[in-house]
């Protein structure tokens, strides 16, 4: 129903900067909220942040202060613009999105992407 795309990640110096990038697409009427999620492999995937229909914004503590998250629900797009990155900001990043489908509602956890991997080293 919904395919959720992102880009940007890549290979970051420490200290450095990236856009991260999504783009839903499918039978969507509404966004109501997109996400960035990531996941370091053997841990539990965690909320970096998140925008509201209402543009209300939050951040995890630990990107809180380096990172800008923007959402252009009229284009169904979201971007995540991380500063001063960190070895431990190394993740696959996800997009999510909870939106009103022609069919319903999203489920509970939204819709996902594959995701995209940042990896922050020297």
């Amino acid at each position: 129903q919904v395919q959720l795309v992102e880009s940007g990640g890549g290979l970051v110096l420490p200290g450095g900067s990236l856009e991260l990038s999504c783009t839903a697409s499918g039978s969507i009427v509404s966004i109501d909220a997109m996400a960035w999620y990531r996941q370091i492999p053997g841990k539990v995937r965690e909320l970096v942040a998140a925008v509201s229909s209402k543009q209300n914004t939050t951040y995890s503590d630990s990107v809180k202060g380096r990172s800008t998250i923007v959402g252009d629900f009229s284009k169904n797009t979201m971007s995540l613009r991380m500063n001063g990155l960190k070895p431990e900001d190394t993740a696959v990043y996800y997009c999510n999105a909870h939106v009103q489908t022609k069919y319903g509602y999203s489920p509970p956890s939204g819709f996902w992407g594959e995701g995209t991997l940042v990896t922050v080293s020297s």
